[in-house]
């Protein structure tokens, strides 16, 4: 099972529910297999969820995602990185804190509403 579907479906069944769900490029479909897509779930989200993804993701594009989150009957949004592969940039950024400005405050402005 893939990390971020347990996490979804930890968060739709385990009391108490969480206020929301960060996923950070959610692997949509496997690489170059855009008909094999793990969305099966998605109509089971009840939990508000923002979405990080790369615009060069090839786990899935931004249009593919942006398809996907009309299933998922809670509230959405969807953060995109420029430029960004399937790792968002964080190999040696993340560690200097260089990605961090670009999803905390979207990240508090989403779970504030």
């Amino acid at each position: 099972m893939l990390c971020a579907e347990l996490a979804e479906k930890l968060a739709d069944t385990t009391p108490p529910e969480p206020t929301g769900l960060l996923l950070l490029s959610y692997p949509l479909h496997p690489p170059r297999k855009p008909e094999q897509l793990r969305t099966q779930h998605f109509f089971h989200l009840h939990t508000p969820a923002l979405f990080v993804e790369g615009t060069r993701d090839p786990f899935g594009s931004i249009a593919e995602i942006e398809q996907s989150l009309k299933l998922i009957p809670a509230k959405t949004k969807l953060l995109t990185v420029e430029g960004a592969g399937h790792d968002l940039g964080f190999k040696g950024r993340a560690v200097r804190g260089e990605l961090t400005p670009e999803v905390l405050p979207e990240f508090q402005s989403f779970f504030a509403e």
